[in-house]
């Protein structure tokens, strides 16, 4: 597996300790969710507020494709956690040392804020496919295109059959700095008229051109393991 990758974006680090509610791991390669699922998680995140719960306070999910919009395979490894955590930016660094350990991938591991979590029309289904936006609204547009994604894209997104999950989250570490994901139950979700309809109306005509720095991601894998009991 090529271990490989382009430099990371340059660092957009918030506050060295904030509230997240989930991690991202991206690496250019198409891993496995084995891999993910076998690093150390209990010792890496050990300063993770487990509340009343016997059980791990997070779920890992992984995603991954042999060819991203940018033509190289990707991976996505999620740790979500059950409540928001405050932690400082070196449990990323930790991960992505365990992560090139491991595997001998380099990774980028991001902080996530929970923007929105909306359940979908087909939330009981099985997420078999896994798309995620990127991008950086242009200078001045952020609250105009935060507004569309809250009040029109995702709340219509999330009512298209097949839909099982859409979220919003601000990424604090690095650009593009919205990120946007959908479970879906297939790939021909994206095709159907419901889904277009909701991303052919005049408000995304005229908030679309200016995203930045857009990195469109499709994975037909998708891996989620809800909880595990703590060794």
């Amino acid at each position: 597996m090529d271990t490989e990758t382009a430099a990371v974006p340059a660092a957009i680090r918030t506050p060295a300790i904030a509230s997240c509610t989930s991690l991202l791991l991206k690496t250019r390669a198409q891993a496995e969710f084995s891999q993910w699922s076998e690093l150390p998680w209990v010792n890496l995140l050990g300063s993770v507020d487990p509340g009343n719960s016997q059980d791990v306070p997070w779920a890992l999910h992984f995603a991954s494709t042999n060819q991203a919009e940018n033509g190289q395979a990707m991976s996505y490894g999620y740790v979500h956690f059950h409540k928001a955590q405050m932690l400082d930016h070196e449990v990323c660094t930790a991960i992505e040392t365990a992560w090139h350990a491991h595997t001998g991938l380099v990774a980028q591991v991001s902080r996530l804020q929970s923007q929105m979590k909306l359940a979908g029309a087909s939330a009981s289904a099985t997420a078999q496919h896994h798309y995620v936006v990127e991008t950086d609204p242009e200078a001045g547009w952020d609250a105009e295109i935060y507004r569309w994604y809250n009040d029109e894209h995702m709340p219509g997104l999330s009512r298209v059959p097949g839909c099982v999950l859409a979220q919003r989250m601000l990424n604090l570490d690095y650009a593009p700095r919205s990120f946007a994901c959908y479970d879906l139950t297939s790939a021909d979700v994206m095709g159907s008229p419901p889904w277009l309809a909701v991303r052919g109306t005049a408000w995304s005509d005229i908030c679309r051109p200016h995203f930045t720095n857009t990195l469109r991601t499709r994975f037909p894998y998708t891996v989620t393991q809800t909880s595990y009991q703590i060794p």
